[in-house]
Order: C-alpha cells, then sequence, then structure tokens
C-alpha cells in the first residue's frame, strides 16, 4: 500500500510538473525564451511584447514568427530606403549599382524569412535553419555592396541581423520535432 501511494505521489507531482510548464506563456514565455539572446536580450523582449499576439503565445513556434514578422518589417523598411536613395542622381555610379545589388539582396532576405515562416508552420526545423542563414547571407551581400558602415542602411541591417539572429536562438529552443523533407536552398 505504501508503494503504491508513494508511486502515485510521484505521478501527480510529475503530471503538475507538466501542467505549469506548458501552461508557461505569454509574457513568462517570453522571458525565458529571451534569455537565451543573452547580449539581444533586451531587444528579444521588446520585440516579442510588442505585437499583441504575444500575451497568448503558447509555445516557442508562436514567438519565432512574431520575431520572423517583426525581422521582415525591417527588411521592407531597407528596402523602402534603397529604393528612394537608388532614384538620386548625384550619386556616384558606383554606388547606384550596389544599391541595385543590396536591393535584389534584400528582395531575397524578405522571400527567405516568408520561407522560413512557412517551413516553421510545417515544423521543418533543417530547413527554418537554412532559410535563416541564407537571409543573414543576403543581408552581408548588400551591407558589402556599399561602402561605409555608417548610413542608414548599415544600421538597419545591422537590426536585420540581431533580430534574425533572436530567431536562430528561438528555433534551435524548439523541442526537436519530425518535420517534412528539407528542400533545398
Amino acid at each position: 500500500m505504501t508503494k503504491l501511494f508513494s508511486v502515485l505521489v510521484i505521478c501527480v507531482i510529475v503530471l503538475a510538473h507538466q501542467t505549469v510548464a506548458q501552461e508557461t506563456k505569454g509574457k513568462d514565455l517570453i522571458t525565458r525564451v529571451c534569455q537565451l539572446a543573452q547580449k539581444n536580450s533586451d531587444l528579444c523582449v521588446e520585440v516579442l511584447s510588442s505585437d499583441p499576439k504575444s500575451a497568448n503565445a503558447d509555445d516557442i513556434n508562436d514567438l519565432a514568427i512574431i520575431a520572423l514578422r517583426v525581422a521582415a518589417r525591417n527588411a521592407s523598411a531597407m528596402l523602402n530606403d534603397v529604393k528612394s536613395m537608388i532614384d538620386d542622381a548625384n550619386l556616384d555610379p558606383e554606388v547606384q549599382q550596389g544599391l541595385a545589388d543590396c536591393k535584389e539582396n534584400i528582395l531575397d532576405a524578405e522571400s527567405q524569412l516568408e520561407d522560413t515562416i512557412a517551413s516553421l508552420l510545417v515544423e521543418s526545423d533543417i530547413d527554418t535553419q537554412k532559410w535563416l542563414k541564407a537571409a543573414l547571407a543576403a543581408i552581408t551581400t548588400c551591407d558589402n555592396s556599399i561602402p561605409g558602415n555608417d548610413d542608414v542602411l548599415s544600421v538597419k541591417s545591422r537590426t536585420f541581423r540581431r533580430l534574425t539572429n533572436i530567431v536562430v536562438l528561438i528555433t534551435r529552443a524548439l523541442p526537436k520535432r519530425t518535420s517534412a523533407q528539407p528542400s533545398k536552398v
């Protein structure tokens, strides 16, 4: 009888612990996940808390999608800046060409972020990481197309990298899942 009682107590404790772990959501989940971002934890909390949907986020996947949407908005803002700069007739032709190249790379990064969201939705962890790496590479190529590192685009690209790296950390924290076959990047 004592053994049975002990086993029941242990089962109740384990079930209670699992229930509490599953009930971590919203602000508590954001705080826990953003601890992974270490030096970018403040930005992580700010970004994830800025979306009203985060209050009801009940898993890490939801937070990753929220962060991806913020990164995509950052990329769109960069693209708008490039489009307005590229038409400046006073720019050196080399800089204009760099901006044109950058524009294409930002478009690629936006597309890769969309592919990342799709990969998350179908739980393809391998594809998720590949698309994130591709988006980061596209922004690096954009940066290399334009001289200087203190212009508006460089500042936004650093923010893009920080946002995307937060997503990388969040998605690495996802529980291992069975996923669809990886596609080629």
